[in-house]
């Protein structure tokens, strides 16, 4: 089994629903996302994917997301908590559209020292 991944970053605010405490007020983070792939088989560059597909694939999902009230801007969102746990869902369903089955798991880290994680 082969394991690929990638990091990268976004800036956003959100505040959570049905929370008591600080929380529950608007506010932003740094997050960090890590991505990962999974597979058996090695593509004819000997590649389980090229990095620089991965990357750009991120990218293009945190650009969703990136300096937004993600509450009130991102459609996902107005119906679901976004807490770290949820986004690493809305990721982590982007990321399976593209790389189907290989889409392994997505971390998202709020600060340096939490964060949530989603697989299947």
């Amino acid at each position: 089994m082969y394991r690929v991944r990638v990091i990268q970053y976004f800036n956003g605010a959100h505040n959570l629903r049905n929370y008591q405490g600080k929380c529950e007020n608007l506010h932003g983070h740094n997050w960090k996302v890590e991505a990962y792939l999974q597979g058996n088989e090695l593509n004819e560059t000997e590649m389980l994917v090229d990095f620089k597909i991965l990357k750009g694939r991120l990218k293009e999902i945190l650009e969703e997301l990136d300096h937004k009230h993600l509450n009130e801007q991102v459609e996902f969102f107005k119906t679901n908590n976004p807490t770290s746990e949820n986004i690493a869902v809305f990721i982590y369903n982007k990321l399976r559209e593209t790389f189907g089955s290989m889409t392994d798991r997505v971390i998202v880290w709020e600060t340096e020292f939490q964060g949530a994680e989603y697989f299947e």
